[in-house]
């Protein structure tokens, strides 16, 4: 027995866990030529509002969610302006929201690429860390005008396992909720989320935020 117990004393200690992740969430915001400076700004401060939310720190803690920012516009240019970000203290989530805050905007003159955005959007999930579920959060004010199909990128997408869910603003006569509900969002239990225009943006990301996060913990422990 105690020769038994000597020997465990050389045993190699088991391994610690690895954190677990729940989601890894791409926000991918547009800033098109019809993005003027001030729906920057708002998309911005909305977005970095919509992370500092009580119900929505706590849910990417919970998860220790990965997060990533992407700018997009035209053909070849989306720009990773937050690489792959773990939030598991409401330090890193403050952080996250700083980041979003004050980040500079990459483009401001060029065409609407969804294709594009949603092709390069899954090259990041290649690089992400591994979680549970896998989802893209991409704003739009207008339709694809420029690049591949947006068909092409959600097909890729849904190959991989990864879910697009989509905020549209409206800004004019453009039925441009139910252009993405037919051809930019995947995945099981995928949605689109409209603002009638930017000023409604700030309320819209948060509810978007939380439906995508915070309401997948409902009812567990």
């Amino acid at each position: 027995m105690l020769r038994w117990a000597s020997l465990s004393l050389f045993l190699p200690l088991a391994a610690a866990p690895v954190a677990a992740c729940d989601i890894a969430l791409l926000l991918a915001v547009d800033v098109s030529g019809s993005v003027d400076a001030g729906e920057y700004r708002v998309q911005m401060d909305g977005l970095a509002a919509g992370l500092r939310d009580g119900i929505v720190v706590e849910a990417l803690i919970k998860a220790e969610a990965a997060v990533a920012l992407m700018q997009w516009t035209g053909t070849r240019r989306q720009r990773v302006s937050v690489g792959w970000t773990r939030v598991r203290t409401s330090v890193e989530a403050e952080a996250l929201a700083q980041a979003v805050e004050a980040m500079p905007r990459a483009w401001s003159k060029y065409s609407t690429a969804i294709g594009d955005a949603l092709w390069r959007g899954a090259d990041l999930m290649d690089l992400a860390p591994e979680c549970r579920r896998r989802v893209i959060d991409v704003s739009g004010d207008g339709v694809s005008n420029e690049g591949i199909e947006p068909a092409q990128g959600r097909a890729r997408l849904a190959a991989m396992g990864v879910a697009v869910n989509a905020l549209v603003i409206e800004t004019d006569e453009t039925d441009l909720t139910g252009y993405f509900w037919e051809n930019v969002i995947t995945g099981s239990g995928a949605f689109v989320v409209t603002a009638n225009g930017f000023d409604e943006y700030p309320t819209c990301i948060r509810q978007k935020l939380i439906r995508e996060v915070a309401e997948q913990f409902a009812g567990k422990p």
